[in-house]
C-alpha cells in the first residue's frame, strides 16, 4: 500500500512537472501582453509588474487587427466546411464503390501524404499567378479545400460503418443523396469533429503559404500580421505578445469546449466489433 500510494504521489508530481513546463511559455507570452510597452521581460518584472490592456486596444485602434482577424476566421471556417463536405464524399466513394480505379485514386491519396507541402510552394505561386488569383482571397482558400489526410482518415472510419441501414434505406427507395447526408454523415460525427478541428487549427496558424501568396495588408492573416510586429532593430514584445495571445484564445476555447468530442473522434473505430 506505501509503495503504491508513494507510486501515485511521484505520478502527479512528474505530470504536474510535464504541464508547468508546457504552460509556462504560454503563460509568458499573456503576463508579458499585459506589461506597459518597453518593460524588460525579467523574472521580478514578471511577477511583480504592472498590468495593462492598453497594448490590445493599441492593436484595434493603430493597426487593422480587426481585419486580420476576420481573415483568419473567414479562411479557416470556408476551409474547414469545404474540407468537411469534400472529404466525406470523396472518402465514402472510397470505401463503398470498391472498384480497381477507386483503389488506384486511394493510392494517389496516400502518395500525396508524402509529399512534404512546402514543396509545393514554387508551383503552386505560378499558378495562382497565371490563374489571375494571387492576392485575392481565393488563393488562400481554394488550394486547401481537400486535405488527403481527411480523405485518409474518413475512408478508414467508413469502412468500419455497417452498411446494413444504408441497404435498408435503399430497399426504401431512398436516393445516394438522402442516404449519405441523412444516415452516413451522422454516424461519422466524431471521425468529422476530427478532421474539422484538425483543418480548422492548420489554417488558423498557416503562415508561409499565406504570407507568398498575398501581398495586401487588407488579406493579412493574424500569423502574417504577427510577422510585421518585429522590427528591423528591435522588437514591439508587449504588443507582439498582446496579438499572439489574440490569436492563441479562439483556438484554447474551441478545445477546451471541444475536448472530449477530440478525443471520442481518435478513439471511435479503434476496436473492430
Amino acid at each position: 500500500m506505501v509503495t503504491d500510494r508513494i507510486k501515485k504521489i511521484a505520478h502527479y508530481v512528474i505530470l504536474f512537472l510535464i504541464l508547468g513546463i508546457m504552460a509556462f511559455p504560454l503563460l509568458w507570452m499573456f503576463r508579458v501582453s499585459l506589461m506597459p510597452t518597453g518593460s524588460l521581460q525579467s523574472f521580478v518584472e514578471l511577477w511583480q509588474g504592472s498590468y495593462t490592456l492598453k497594448n490590445y486596444s493599441d492593436l484595434f485602434t493603430t493597426s487593422s487587427m480587426g481585419r486580420y482577424l476576420f481573415n483568419s476566421s473567414f479562411v479557416a471556417l470556408i476551409v474547414t466546411t469545404g474540407n468537411v463536405l469534400f472529404c466525406f464524399m470523396v472518402a465514402y466513394a472510397l470505401a463503398r464503390y470498391r472498384t480497381i480505379a477507386n483503389k488506384i485514386l486511394f493510392v494517389t491519396v496516400i502518395i500525396v501524404l508524402m509529399i512534404p507541402a512546402h514543396i509545393l510552394i514554387v508551383p503552386l505561386y505560378v499558378l495562382m499567378l497565371k490563374a489571375k488569383m494571387y492576392d485575392t482571397y481565393w488563393a488562400l482558400i481554394l488550394p486547401w479545400l481537400v486535405n488527403p489526410i481527411g480523405i485518409f482518415l474518413l475512408k478508414q472510419y467508413i469502412e468500419n460503418v455497417p452498411s446494413t441501414m444504408e441497404d435498408a434505406a435503399r430497399v426504401d427507395g431512398a436516393g445516394e443523396y438522402r442516404i449519405i447526408m441523412t444516415i452516413v454523415m451522422p454516424l461519422c460525427k466524431p471521425a468529422l469533429a476530427v478532421v474539422a478541428i484538425q483543418i480548422f487549427f492548420t489554417n488558423w496558424n498557416l503562415f508561409l503559404f499565406p504570407f507568398i501568396l498575398t501581398s495586401s495588408e487588407s488579406l493579412r492573416t493574424l500569423p502574417v500580421a504577427l510577422a510585421h510586429f518585429q522590427g528591423q532593430q528591435a522588437i514591439d514584445w508587449q504588443h507582439l505578445m498582446a496579438g499572439s495571445a489574440i490569436a492563441v484564445i479562439p483556438v484554447l476555447i474551441i478545445f477546451i469546449i471541444l475536448q472530449k468530442r477530440i478525443v471520442s473522434g481518435i478513439t471511435a473505430g479503434a476496436i473492430k466489433q
